[in-house]
């Protein structure tokens, strides 16, 4: 219900840019089908631009035109699906992730908190 909350509260105002972390993590396949086909009429007839991220590769065939793979922080490629596959001489987009990003497991980076706490308090001032 959260999740779905803080996506319906993004869509108030019609904003011209909507920016989605993750929108469906958590969400079951009935209610991920729903936003992202809600998302998508935006998109397509209200001209909404969309930026999401997420780490569901069938989310970005579905729903992406372009596509940037970022990894620490560091943009290692833009381009359409196609264009990525070609790169990177894979046939599906989790392959061509993969073989750019490395697959290796990661650790959890140890900052990590430390930055959220540096972003929190930055708000509540």
């Amino acid at each position: 219900m959260k999740r779905r909350l803080e996506i319906a509260r993004g869509l108030l105002h019609s904003p011209a840019v909507l920016f989605l972390d993750e929108p469906t993590i958590g969400l079951d396949p009935q209610t991920r089908n729903h936003i992202w086909t809600h998302i998508h009429g935006l998109n397509k007839k209200e001209d909404v631009t969309v930026f999401f991220t997420t780490h569901h590769m069938e989310e970005v065939e579905r729903m992406a035109d372009r596509v940037a793979i970022i990894d620490h922080g560091k943009i290692l490629i833009i381009g359409t699906i196609d264009e990525i596959l070609k790169a990177a001489g894979k046939e599906s987009l989790e392959d061509a992730f993969i073989k750019l990003t490395g697959n290796k497991i990661r650790a959890e980076e140890g900052n990590a908190g430390l930055n959220q706490m540096r972003i929190s308090n930055k708000l509540m001032r």
